[in-house]
């Protein structure tokens, strides 16, 4: 009986999963927070049992260790050996990856080299596959790239429109991300709109705290919002998503503690978004939570969300002519009620309504009307089962 651990690894947390394959059973899971720094948070759950510790983790091979050490301490398995496959989810693969790879030598280094593409994702994916094989060199390897399924996309949708040789001799072009979920849940949606897939077209909504919106027309990408990198799109939770790229030159010449592009492309990243506008945080939460208080920068980061995601969903109802259903998904997209109303609210014309006694906490599937037009589903994301399905399927 084979035993299968897909990871996700961040820059300061490690979040897994043990399935029992091919019967996809999940045994366990867990995540580890603040890595590197004092007081890490380690959770496990298993078999109907939670358990939590906090230590000092200095890094993702620490965290490994600790990681399979509560495998053996639970009795969650008896021997390493049990294990057969280790999925990564692996943020930017560039043109060079297409699909998931069983993972060597060169492979590590070239999902180093690529890191400019996802300079926060792609070093902590290939610090997580490094402890991997440190401990466990004889098991099966895989890398699962977020940018893999977005392969499809036409020339007209990936090119930007600036000079051929920034494309031709440095491969600048839109690459996208979350393809895995989106991968998952428009084969999801197809399954509620009881059509097969390669008769859909969906418009697939994954909202956390980074966000991106695709268009899939036959279970294929044919445009996604985030683009050379992770950053791009709609506004995130600490990210800006999309700027006129003039405000990058002008802040550097006019901010002092800004001195070059990196500091910049920092801000960005870590300081804008929902955290930039409602200040008291990125979790959408709290936000909402302000917005009942009457705060008005909460108020204004909960508008500006919405404005960006009807936006970007207006947009490809454009590049699809027209699509079957609206699938949200991920943290925001599968628990707020608020932020679904809203956006939907505002799309009307295309043919969406929501049935208020579905769209609640905790629901998921057809959340439209009977005479809605597009309906609108909410499909809770399994990017775990895909990695860990073609870790099975490339053994």
């Amino acid at each position: 009986m084979s035993k299968t651990i897909a990871i996700n690894a961040g820059s300061s947390s490690l979040k897994w999963q043990l399935y029992q394959m091919p019967e996809e059973t999940v045994l366990a899971k867990g995540i580890i927070e603040r890595i590197g720094l004092k007081d890490s948070i380690v959770t496990v759950k298993f078999a109907d049992q939670k358990a939590e510790q906090v230590l000092d983790i200095p890094d993702h091979v620490e965290a490994v260790k600790i990681l399979l050490e509560d495998l053996l301490k639970h009795g969650i398995i008896a021997d390493f050996s049990e294990i057969t496959g280790v999925g990564h989810r692996v943020v930017a693969g560039g043109e060079i990856f297409k699909d998931s790879v069983v993972i060597t030598d060169e492979v590590l280094k070239q999902i180093e080299d690529l890191s400019s593409l996802a300079p926060l994702h792609n070093p902590a994916n290939a610090a997580g596959i490094k402890a991997f094989k440190d401990i466990l060199p004889e098991v099966t390897s895989v890398a699962v790239f977020d940018t893999a399924f977005h392969a499809t996309m036409p020339e007209v949708a990936y090119r930007y429109p600036l000079p051929n040789k920034f494309y031709h001799e440095h491969k600048v072009r839109k690459y996208g991300a979350h393809g895995t979920s989106h991968f998952y849940v428009s084969r999801e949606a197809a399954k509620l709109l009881g059509k097969p897939l390669e008769e859909t077209k969906v418009i697939t909504a994954h909202i956390g705290n980074g966000i991106s919106i695709s268009a899939i027309d036959g279970g294929q990408s044919v445009d996604t919002s985030m683009g050379f990198t992770p950053l791009a799109g709609p506004m995130m939770g600490t990210r800006s998503g999309d700027i006129d790229p003039a405000i990058i030159p002008y802040l550097i010449e006019n901010v002092d503690e800004l001195k070059d592009a990196a500091d910049v492309i920092n801000v960005l990243n870590k300081q804008s978004g929902i955290l930039g506008i409602a200040e008291i945080s990125s979790d959408m939460r709290e936000v909402e939570a302000g917005v009942e208080a009457g705060d008005e920068k909460c108020t204004l980061a909960f508008n500006m969300l919405v404005n960006r995601l009807q936006k970007f969903i207006g947009q490809y109802f454009a590049v699809l002519n027209g699509a079957d259903a609206l699938v949200f998904t991920a943290g925001i997209g599968e628990n707020s009620v608020k932020v679904r109303e809203a956006v939907v609210n505002g799309l009307t014309w295309f043919g969406m309504e929501l049935d208020p006694e579905k769209n609640v906490f905790g629901y998921s599937g057809d959340i439209s009307t009977v005479d809605s037009r597009v309906k609108v589903l909410v499909v809770p994301t399994d990017e775990e089962l895909v990695i860990a399905r073609d870790v099975e399927r490339l053994k």
